[in-house]
C-alpha cells in the first residue's frame, strides 16, 4: 500500500510539472526579458536595406498606455524564448485578436484594401501608436482631434495642409471640437474616400451630419437652410436621383480647403466662380456663376429671391383660382348630372332598408375618419396631420374614438343579424355557395369575349359577398391588432413585446389593403360601373331602378315578386329637376 501511495505521488507531482511547465509556454517570452534589450533607447533594427529604425520600448509610456496591463506576448504572439537568437523579426501584430469589431470595419478600409493587396498603407499602429497606445480623448493621442491633421498628414500631407488652412481647421486649432476632423468625415476604421462617382452621393449625407444640425448652426451663427434649399436645387434632385455626375458639395466647396465666400482663396468667392462653375458648365460666364445655387424663396434676399418668391406666390393663387374654379364648374355639372340621373331611374325597388342604411353611414364616417387619422399618426409630417392640427394626441384619440365606433357598429350588426327577420335573410343571402366560384369563372370568361352572356345573379353576387366578408375580415383584423396597440402595457403582461410591434405592422398594412380595396372594388361597383355610374343611390335612400336591378340580380325572386314604386320624380320630365 505504501508503494502505491508513493506511486500515486510521484505521478501527481509530474502532472503538475507538466501542467506548469504547459502554463510557462503558453504565456511565452516574460515582459522583464522583452525590455532588457528594448529599454535600450539606441536599440534599433534594418527594416529596408539602409533604413534603420528604432525599435526601443519607453517603460513609463508603456504603463500610461491604454494596454498597460497587456502583456508584450499577448501581442507578439509569433516569438519565441529563442528570440533573438534566432533572427526572426517580430511579425505584424494582429489586433483583431482583442479588437474583432474594429478590425472588420477597417479590412473594408482604403487602407485594409492595400495592405490585402500587398501595397504600402497605413495600419493599426500608424494611427494608434504602438507601445503608447492611447485614448483619443487624451491630448497626447495621436488621434486626438487636434492632432489628427498632423498624424493623417504624415502619409497625406498636401490634403493635410489644406484642411490647415481651411474653416475647419482653423476651428480645429482654436480647439472647438465640433470642427470635423479627419475621421468625422472618412469614417474611423472603415476610412473611405469621398471622391469618384459612387461615394460622391454620400458627401451631402456627410456634411448633412453638422450642417443640418440646429444646435451646430445656432451655436456657430451658420444659416440653417443650406442642406434643404441644396437638395431643393436642380444639383440636389440630380444627385437624390442617382446622378453620378450631378455636384455635390465638395464639387463647389471643395474635400479639404473648405473656405467661406468672403475669403479671396475660396472656391466659392465671386472671383473663383466662373473657374468653379466652369469645371462642369464649360463656357459658363459671369451671369451664370453668380446666380444662386442654394436656391431660397425669400422675399427679404436678392433681387433673385425676392423675383423668385413673387413668382411663386404669383402662381401658388393663379393654380388656386384656376384649378378651385374647374372643381367648382365640374362640381356643379356632377351635381345636376346626378340629380337627372335619380329622377330618370322610373320605377324603383328597395333594396337596402333604413336600418341597414344607417349601419352603412356608421361605417363608412368611422372607416373615413380612422383612415385618415390612422395614416396622420403614421406620417406626421404630411398634409394629413396638418388637417388633424399640430396635436399627436387630438389625433390618437380621434384614431381611437373611431376605432370604437366602428367595434360598437360591428356588435350592431351581429345584433341586427340575429334579432330581426330582415337581418337573418341578408345574413343567409350573403352566405357563400359553390355557385359563386362558378359565377366567378364564368364572368371571366364574358369579359375576355368567350361566353355571350354574363352570368345570372341572385340577392347577391360574388362581387358583394368578396367585398362584404372582406369587410368582416378588416373589422375583426383591425380591432384586435388597434386594441393591442392601444392596450400595450396590459398585452406586455401577458405576451412579449415584440407580439405588439407585430400588431403594428399587421394593422399598418390591413389599412393600405382596405383602402386600395375600397377604391379599387367598391368605387368601381357603386360608382364607375356602366349602368351605375354616376352612382348607385341605394346607400342614400335605399333604392335601385327595376331595369337594373332585373339586369344585374334577375335572380332575386323576391325582388322580383315584390310591387315597384314609383319614382318620387316619375310625374316630372328629368329636365324639370
Amino acid at each position: 500500500m505504501a508503494r502505491i501511495a508513493e506511486i500515486v505521488v510521484l505521478s501527481a507531482f509530474f502532472a503538475l510539472g507538466q501542467c506548469v511547465q504547459a502554463s510557462g509556454e503558453e504565456e511565452g517570452i516574460s515582459d522583464e526579458t522583452c525590455l532588457d534589450c528594448h529599454a535600450d533607447k539606441d536599440l534599433t533594427m534594418e527594416r529596408k536595406p539602409g533604413e534603420e529604425v528604432s525599435i526601443h520600448v519607453d517603460k513609463l509610456k508603456l504603463q500610461g498606455s491604454a494596454h498597460k496591463d497587456t502583456r508584450c506576448a499577448e501581442c507578439h504572439r509569433d516569438l519565441t524564448e529563442k528570440h533573438p537568437d534566432d533572427e526572426v523579426a517580430a511579425k505584424r501584430v494582429d489586433c483583431a485578436g482583442c479588437h474583432d469589431k474594429a478590425a472588420q470595419s477597417f479590412e473594408t478600409s482604403v487602407h485594409g484594401l492595400a495592405l490585402r493587396r500587398g501595397a504600402e498603407s497605413a495600419d493599426c499602429k500608424d494611427c494608434h501608436g504602438s507601445h503608447e497606445t492611447l485614448s483619443p480623448q487624451s491630448s497626447a493621442s495621436p488621434l486626438h482631434f487636434t492632432r489628427q491633421a498632423e498624424t493623417c498628414g504624415e502619409c497625406h500631407s498636401e490634403e493635410a495642409a489644406d484642411v490647415a488652412a481651411s474653416i475647419h481647421g482653423q476651428a480645429t486649432a482654436k480647439g472647438i471640437r465640433e470642427a470635423p476632423v479627419c475621421t468625422d468625415c472618412h469614417e474611423e476604421h472603415n476610412i473611405h474616400s469621398l471622391n469618384g462617382e459612387t461615394a460622391s452621393r454620400t458627401v451631402g449625407d456627410t456634411c448633412s451630419r453638422c450642417h443640418e444640425s440646429e444646435r451646430m448652426n445656432t451655436k456657430f451663427g451658420l444659416p440653417s437652410d443650406r442642406v434643404k434649399t441644396f437638395f431643393e436645387s436642380y444639383h440636389g434632385l440630380a444627385m437624390q436621383g442617382g446622378a453620378t455626375n450631378a455636384a455635390n458639395c465638395a464639387s463647389c466647396h471643395g474635400y479639404h480647403k473648405i473656405l467661406p465666400s468672403s475669403d479671396p482663396d475660396s472656391s466659392i468667392h465671386r472671383g473663383h466662380l466662373v473657374e468653379t462653375c466652369g469645371k462642369c458648365h464649360p463656357g459658363a460666364g459671369e451671369n451664370f456663376s453668380f446666380g444662386e445655387v442654394h436656391l431660397k424663396d425669400s422675399a427679404n434676399g436678392g433681387i433673385g429671391s425676392q423675383v423668385n418668391h413673387w413668382v411663386r406666390v404669383a402662381y401658388l393663387s393663379l393654380i388656386f383660382v384656376v384649378v378651385g374654379g374647374m372643381l367648382l364648374h365640374n362640381g356643379l355639372s356632377w351635381l345636376r348630372a346626378l340629380r337627372i340621373f335619380r329622377a330618370a331611374r322610373g320605377e324603383t325597388l328597395e333594396r337596402m332598408n333604413l336600418h341597414q342604411r344607417i349601419q352603412h353611414f356608421v361605417l363608412v364616417a368611422s372607416f373615413v375618419m380612422l383612415a385618415l387619422s390612422g395614416f396622420a399618426l403614421k406620417y406626421p409630417d404630411s398634409w394629413l396631420a396638418w388637417l388633424f392640427g399640430s396635436d399627436e394626441a387630438v389625433r390618437r384619440w380621434l384614431h381611437r374614438a373611431a376605432g370604437v365606433v366602428m367595434l360598437g357598429g360591428g356588435l350592431w350588426h351581429i345584433g341586427y343579424l340575429i334579432a330581426t327577420k330582415d337581418g337573418r335573410k341578408l345574413a343567409k343571402d350573403f352566405m357563400p355557395r359553390p355557385q359563386d366560384g362558378r359565377d366567378f369563372l364564368a364572368n371571366l370568361l364574358y369579359f375576355v369575349g368567350k361566353r355571350p352572356a354574363k352570368p345570372s345573379f341572385a340577392r347577391f353576387g360574388y362581387p358583394e359577398k368578396i367585398e362584404y366578408w372582406a369587410v368582416v375580415w378588416g373589422t375583426v383584423i383591425m380591432g384586435v391588432t388597434g386594441l393591442m396597440i392601444w392596450l400595450k402595457i396590459d398585452v406586455t403582461r401577458w405576451f412579449p413585446r415584440w407580439l405588439v410591434d407585430v400588431a403594428v405592422t399587421i394593422h399598418y398594412y390591413e389599412a393600405i389593403l382596405a383602402c386600395l380595396a375600397i377604391v379599387i372594388w367598391h368605387f368601381y361597383h357603386v360608382l364607375f360601373a356602366p349602368g351605375t355610374y354616376p352612382m348607385n343611390f341605394a346607400w342614400w335612400d335605399g333604392k335601385v331602378s327595376k331595369k337594373w336591378h332585373e339586369e344585374e340580380h334577375p335572380l332575386d325572386v323576391e325582388a322580383a315578386e315584390a310591387p315597384a314604386e314609383p319614382s318620387e320624380h316619375s310625374q316630372r320630365p328629368p329636365h324639370d329637376e
